[in-house]
């Protein structure tokens, strides 16, 4: 499997876990620039949360939280900025992170608020 392949096999099942957990997925791969991409943005009652996924195939070369760095949470806050500019009306947000590991078996952790 590609990088790419991997990424986006990962992000469906985060889709498909928080439908399951009653989270209405509202847009998906939201891009703002070149630096900047919401994976997944969705509803939990009144709050809108926007989910980073990341996804490694095996845990050999590290959990996937740690590919979320200092810098690339800062891009995700500028989509954050930029989409609640667009949609005034949503006045609770967070940014959740969802790390998925393929195999062995499948594992799913799920940080919110970070």
């Amino acid at each position: 499997m590609s990088n790419i392949s991997i990424g986006k096999a990962g992000e469906d099942i985060a889709k498909n876990y928080l439908t399951k957990l009653g989270y209405k997925i509202l847009e998906t791969n939201k891009r703002y620039s070149k630096f900047c991409e919401i994976d997944i943005i969705a509803l939990e009652k009144s709050t809108l949360v926007f989910v980073e996924v990341k996804t490694r195939k095996t845990n050999i070369t590290g959990i996937p939280f740690e590919a979320i760095t200092k810098t690339k949470y800062n891009h995700i806050k500028t989509g954050v900025f930029s989409y609640l500019t667009e949609n005034p009306h949503y006045k609770k947000y967070r940014i959740d992170a969802i790390g998925i590991i393929l195999e062995p078996e499948l594992e799913i952790n799920h940080l919110k608020n970070i």
